[in-house]
């Protein structure tokens, strides 16, 4: 795997957004593919708001899609949004800072 530069922001938000055990439930739900919100509801036993605002949370970090198909919603996964996330904590796990130099010295004070 290519070294990778992290966007920060969008690191954070990705994880922000997979910090929930519902939106973690929720994005496993998806894995089998696309759900309407009605069956991520009754099969989560959450109100309508607070799963709104955790399908919110979702897309606005780039790792759920909707569609609307007359009043109903679906979600899906977007393609490929669980191995950015993956990249990310391979990236965090290398032993070479995003600059290419090496973790050298860890233990000894600045000098």
């Amino acid at each position: 795997m290519a070294s990778m530069h992290l966007n920060l922001s969008r690191s954070t938000r990705i994880f922000h957004a997979l910090s929930d055990e519902t939106r973690l439930a929720v994005v496993q739900m998806l894995g089998g593919g696309e759900r309407c919100v009605c069956d991520l509801q009754d099969a989560l036993d959450v109100a309508q708001s607070r799963l709104s605002f955790h399908l919110k949370v979702l897309k606005e970090a780039g790792l759920v899609t909707d569609r609307k198909d007359g009043r109903w919603s679906y979600y899906t996964l977007v393609p490929d949004a669980l191995t950015e996330a993956h990249d990310i904590v391979y990236t965090l796990a290398s032993p070479r800072l995003a600059g290419g130099r090496a973790l050298t010295g860890l233990g000894r004070c600045c000098g």
